[in-house]
């Protein structure tokens, strides 16, 4: 199966990488990335012993943990997520790692209470310059950890970025550095133990890995060219 080879080679990848900035491969996790592959996919993946995907849509979200629910599997979204789509992403999603601003948190509070759930959450940081990159600024990022005190339905975990689309790789690297950065001093100033760090994709994970990343979110290395449906 040439998935299961390409998840035993991004494995070996990553391994290498933790080697090379002298970390032991347990301290990183792998977020496969699902997006625009079939439920079909993600079962033969869940045959692999994977039990969490990354999906960017709340929508194709839903329609894969409906697809696959006698898998048991746990669902990550990590694409910007608009307000009118907390329902879905608080029912069917066990962690967001786009959280990036007060008015979704609010928005996912509420259809959280009314699900008697609770998730997972990362609070996404802008470090690109790029204009369709979205993210909280770091600046900005003290005051909404504070204000997320109050929201008992979310349980924040730490941070995620998408670094620069750039060639240089001191650039790339600078995006993941200034993230590890904020997390050290939002643990200092909060207290609040923040262990995760969302950093890399299949592109740059090297340079996540040596800058602290603690998770990576490793698509078209493992599933392969996107498959993004004909615009309507």
């Amino acid at each position: 199966m040439m998935l299961a080879e390409n998840f035993k080679n991004v494995t070996a990848q990553l391994a290498m990488a933790c080697e090379k900035a002298g970390r032991e491969p347990s301290s990183l996790s792998l977020l496969p990335v699902s997006k625009t592959f079939s439920a079909e996919v993600v079962a033969q993946a869940a045959q692999l012993g994977y039990r969490r995907f990354g999906e960017n849509k709340a929508q194709e979200l839903k329609q894969k943990a409906q697809e696959l629910a006698d898998l048991h599997l746990s669902w990550v979204i990590i694409g910007h997520l608009q307000t009118n789509k907390a329902k879905e992403v608080a029912k069917y999603a066990d962690e967001i790692q786009s959280l990036d601003r007060l008015e979704l948190a609010v928005a996912l509070d509420k259809r959280l209470q009314q699900e008697g759930r609770s998730l997972d959450a990362l609070i996404q940081v802008k470090t690109s310059t790029e204009e369709s990159k979205t993210g909280m600024l770091p600046e900005e990022v003290p005051a909404f950890l504070d204000a997320l005190k109050g929201f008992d339905t979310l349980r924040i975990k730490g941070f995620m970025t998408i670094a620069e689309n750039s060639t240089d790789s001191q650039v790339v690297r600078e995006c993941f550095r200034q993230v590890r950065e904020l997390a050290e001093k939002m643990r200092q100033q909060t207290g609040l133990p923040l262990p995760v760090l969302s950093m890399g994709m299949s592109g740059d994970f090297e340079l996540a890995i040596a800058e602290g990343a603690t998770e990576v979110r490793i698509g078209s290395a493992i599933f392969g060219a996107r498959h993004y449906p004909p615009s309507a």
